[in-house]
C-alpha cells in the first residue's frame, strides 16, 4: 500500500510539472489574438401586394434547400364573444387537424409525412396564422395543398369535439401551477375580469362554440385584405413572386378587419389579494400596475430603467433581494409596453411563506429608490451595453429579420423601428432614467397578489390593507339531466341505509386500514388490459394508497385529503387538484366508505326497481352529487350504484354505474368480490377481488 501511495504522489508531481510548463507557455489574456467575428449584413426584404390586398414579404436564403412560408391573419381571440371565449383557439386547431375539402386529415397527414414537410395553423389573442416548412424541391407540389387547407377547411365535428376536449382538459389543470395562477389572476386585476384581456376559457364557453361559429369566423377573416405572408428560403425572388401570385391571386379581398382593442379603464389603487394554495410552502408574489404602449416616446428610456431595476443577474432586484438579503428563490420584473393595448408594470418574487412580507417590502424599496436616487454613470453604461448586446440576437438570422418585419407591419410600426430603438437607447441619460421612474412608476398604488399557503402566511399581508381572497374555483357547467325532482321518504331512507351499513360491517366500526387485493381489467384504446391492484384505505388518516402492477413496472398512487402523487420507479409526479378531488368523489360514493362513515350521509327511500331492488338516494356534504343505491331487500347489500359527476379530464358530465355481486366477509367487513363499472353505458372496468383484510 505504501508503494502505491508513492507511485500516486509521483504521478501527481509529474502532472503538476507538466501543467505548470503548459501554463507558463500560454499567453496572457491581453495577448490573445481573437479571430475576426463574422459580419452579418441585414438582408433586404422584398415586398409586393396583390390586387386583393394580400401583402407578401420575401427574403432569399440559399444556405439550405429549405423554404418556410408563414401567413398572419388579422383576427384573434380579442374578437371572441365573451360567452364563446376560446372560439379562435379551437378554429386554429381544427383548420389543420381536420384537413381540407381536397385533402382530408388522414390523407393530408400521410402526404406531409412522405415529404418530411409540415403545415400548421394556430389561433392567438390578437392574430391567427398558418405556416408551412418543406424542402425546396416539394414547394410547387405542396403550395396548392397549403392554400387549400387554409382556404377550404373541412372543420369536421369529430375534430371540433377533440379540440374542445383538449381545451377543457387544460381548463381542469389551470390551477395546478403556482406561477400560472399568479400570472393569470394578476392580468385580471390589471385589466378587469370582464374585459377581453382578463377573460378565460371555461367549460361552458368552450361547449358554446359551434361549427357554424368556426365557419363564420373563417369566412370573415381568411380573406386577402386581412392576410400578410412572409416567405424565407432557397428560391429566386422573381420566380417565387409569380408562383405566389398564381396561388393566392384568386382569393377574394373581403372586408378588412379592425383590431382596435377596447380601452382599458384603469384606476391606480393599492390592493392586497390572496389566492390560498394549501399544497405549497412558498409564496409567488406579483405586484404592480398598468404599463404602457410601444408608441410612447419614452419607450427606450423605460426599457433602460426596466433593465436597471430587473435586468437579470445584474438588476437591482436580483442583487438586493436575492443576493444581499437572501429573500428569494427567484426575483424578476418588467415594464411592458403593448403594441395594441397597454402592457403591465410588474415585479415578482418566489420566497418562503415566512418571508413574504419582508420580500414585498424589499421590492417596494427598490422601486422607490429608482425614483429617489440617480443611477451611476457606470451602472447606466453597463446596462445599456448589456441591453444593446442582447438586442443583436433579434436579427441574427434571415428568418428573424423577416419575422420582425412581419410583426412591425401587422401592428403598424415602421420598418426601421428596430434601428430607431437602438439609437434612442444610446441617447438615454441618467436623468432620463430617473424621470421615467418618477413619471410612470407608482409604488404608492401597487396591486399586490400572493399565491401561497394562507395558513403559513398568517397575518403578514394585513399590514398592506384589507386582504381580498380570490376564489379560483373552476365553475362546472350546469347538468340539466341531473335535476332530480323525485321526492323521497327520509325515514324509510334512514332505515334502509342503516340496514345497509350493518350488512356491510357486521363486525361493527372499522378502525385502522382496509386493504383489498384484486385484479382489474380496464378498457384501453388498445383493448382490455388486466392489472393486479393492491388498495389500502387508512380510515383514520384519511389517505389511500394504491399499488398497480403494469407491464412496465409498479405504479404507486398516494392520495391524502389535500394532495396526491403518482410514483413510477424513481420518478414521482404530483396529481392535480382536480384529479385528487375526483379520486375522493369516487371513494365517497363507494358503499364501503358510506358504511364506515354512515353518520356523514343522508338517505331517501325512492321505492323499488322493476327487479325488486330497494332504491335509495344518498347525499353528503362531502359529495358534489347524489348517488342512487340499489339494495337487495333480503340482504340489504348493494347490487348497483349510479352517480352523475363532472369529469374534469374530459370536461363533461358522465354517468358512472357499478354492479356489485359475490359479497364475502373477512375481519367483520363484507366486500363485493365482483364489480362491473360502466361510464355512460360503456364498459369501463371489471374488478375481481382475491382477498380483503382489516388491520
Amino acid at each position: 500500500m505504501r508503494s502505491a501511495w508513492i507511485v500516486t504522489l509521483l504521478m501527481i508531481g509529474l502532472s503538476t510539472s507538466v501543467f505548470g510548463q503548459q501554463a507558463a507557455s500560454l499567453p496572457a489574456w491581453d495577448e490573445i489574438e481573437y479571430p475576426e467575428i463574422k459580419s452579418f449584413t441585414k438582408p433586404e426584404v422584398e415586398s409586393f401586394t396583390l390586387d386583393n390586398g394580400m401583402e407578401f414579404f420575401l427574403i432569399e436564403d440559399t444556405e439550405l434547400p429549405l423554404i418556410t412560408l408563414r401567413v398572419t391573419v388579422r383576427t384573434g381571440g380579442i374578437l371572441d364573444p365573451a360567452d364563446k371565449t376560446g372560439l379562435t383557439n379551437i378554429l386554429g386547431d381544427v383548420i389543420r387537424s381536420g384537413g381540407s375539402q381536397n385533402y382530408p386529415a388522414d390523407e393530408l397527414n400521410q402526404l406531409l409525412e412522405t415529404k418530411a414537410a409540415s403545415i400548421e395553423t394556430f389561433g392567438g389573442f390578437t392574430s391567427m396564422g398558418a405556416s408551412m416548412s418543406l424542402l425546396k424541391e416539394d414547394f410547387d407540389e405542396l403550395l396548392p395543398v397549403f392554400v387549400d387547407v387554409v382556404q377550404n377547411p373541412r372543420l369536421p365535428e369529430d375534430k371540433i369535439d377533440l379540440a374542445k376536449t383538449q381545451y377543457k382538459s387544460s381548463v381542469s389543470r389551470r390551477n395546478d401551477d403556482q406561477a400560472s395562477i399568479a400570472n393569470r389572476e394578476f392580468e385580471r386585476l390589471i385589466y378587469g375580469e370582464d374585459s377581453p384581456y382578463g377573460r378565460m376559457m371555461e367549460y361552458e364557453t368552450i361547449d358554446a362554440v359551434t361549427r357554424q361559429d368556426l365557419v363564420d369566423r373563417h369566412e370573415e377573416a381568411f380573406k386577402g385584405s386581412n392576410m400578410i405572408v412572409g416567405i424565407v428560403g432557397d428560391f429566386d425572388k422573381e420566380e417565387m413572386q409569380a408562383k405566389l401570385e398564381r396561388a393566392f391571386g384568386a382569393l377574394p379581398a373581403g372586408t378588412p378587419i379592425s383590431l382596435l382593442p377596447p380601452e382599458i379603464d384603469y384606476a391606480f389603487e393599492s390592493t392586497v389579494n390572496l389566492v390560498d394554495k394549501p399544497d405549497v410552502n412558498q409564496s409567488y408574489v406579483l405586484m404592480g400596475h398598468i404599463g404602457g404602449l410601444r408608441s410612447n416616446p419614452d419607450y427606450a428610456a423605460l426599457q433602460v430603467m426596466n433593465q436597471v431595476l430587473s435586468g437579470g443577474f445584474s438588476g437591482r432586484l436580483f442583487q438586493v433581494v436575492r443576493t444581499d438579503l437572501g429573500l428569494a428563490y427567484a426575483v424578476f420584473g418588467a415594464y411592458t409596453s403593448g403594441t395594441l393595448y397597454e402592457g403591465q408594470f410588474y415585479t415578482g418574487v418566489m420566497t418562503k411563506s415566512s418571508t413574504t412580507a419582508e420580500a414585498i417590502d424589499a421590492i417596494r424599496a427598490e422601486v422607490e429608490r429608482m425614483q429617489s436616487e440617480l443611477v451611476t454613470e457606470e451602472e447606466l453604461q453597463k446596462t445599456k451595453d448589456q441591453f444593446l448586446n442582447s438586442l443583436v440576437f433579434r436579427y441574427d438570422s434571415r428568418a428573424k429579420v423577416l419575422n420582425q418585419r412581419l410583426s412591425n407591419e401587422y401592428v403598424g410600426l415602421p420598418q426601421d423601428a428596430f434601428d430607431e430603438l437602438i439609437e434612442e437607447i444610446k441617447a438615454v441619460t441618467i436623468e432620463d432614467v430617473q424621470r421615467v421612474a418618477k413619471d410612470y412608476l407608482r409604488p404608492d398604488a401597487l396591486q399586490i397578489l400572493v399565491v401561497g399557503n394562507a395558513e403559513e402566511l398568517g397575518d403578514q399581508l394585513q399590514k398592506y390593507g384589507e386582504v381580498n381572497q380570490i376564489d379560483i374555483t373552476i365553475p362546472t357547467p350546469a347538468d340539466d339531466a341531473a335535476a332530480d325532482t323525485e321526492s323521497g321518504d327520509e325515514a324509510g331512507g334512514a332505515e334502509w341505509f342503516g340496514r345497509m351499513a350493518q350488512a356491510i360491517l357486521p363486525g361493527g366500526d372499522v378502525e385502522g386500514s382496509l386493504t383489498t387485493v384484486a385484479t382489474t381489467e380496464v378498457q384501453t384504446p388498445q383493448g382490455p388490459m388486466e392489472l393486479p391492484v393492491t388498495n389500502t384505505i387508512d380510515v383514520e388518516a384519511m389517505s389511500v394508497t394504491s399499488g398497480i402492477e403494469t407491464p412496465a413496472g409498479t405504479m404507486t398512487i398516494e392520495i391524502t385529503e389535500t394532495s396526491g402523487s403518482q410514483r413510477f420507479g424513481a420518478q414521482s409526479m404530483p396529481m392535480s387538484a382536480e384529479q385528487v378531488k375526483q379520486a375522493w368523489q369516487e371513494l365517497y360514493a363507494s358503499p364501503t366508505w358510506m358504511a364506515i362513515n354512515a353518520a356523514s350521509y343522508r338517505s331517501e327511500y325512492l321505492g323499488e326497481t322493476e327487479q325488486g331492488w330497494v332504491r335509495l338516494r344518498v347525499t353528503s356534504d362531502m359529495m358534489d352529487a347524489s348517488v342512487e343505491v340499489h339494495l337487495d331487500p333480503e340482504t340489504a347489500l348493494p347490487v348497483m350504484t349510479s352517480m352523475r359527476t363532472f369529469n374534469a379530464q374530459v370536461g363533461a358530465t358522465i354517468t358512472t354505474e357499478s354492479d356489485y355481486s359475490d359479497w364475502k366477509e373477512a375481519n367483520g367487513v363484507m366486500q363485493a368480490y365482483s364489480r362491473e363499472t360502466r361510464v355512460d353505458g360503456n364498459p369501463q372496468s371489471s374488478t375481481v377481488l382475491q382477498s380483503h383484510s382489516v388491520e
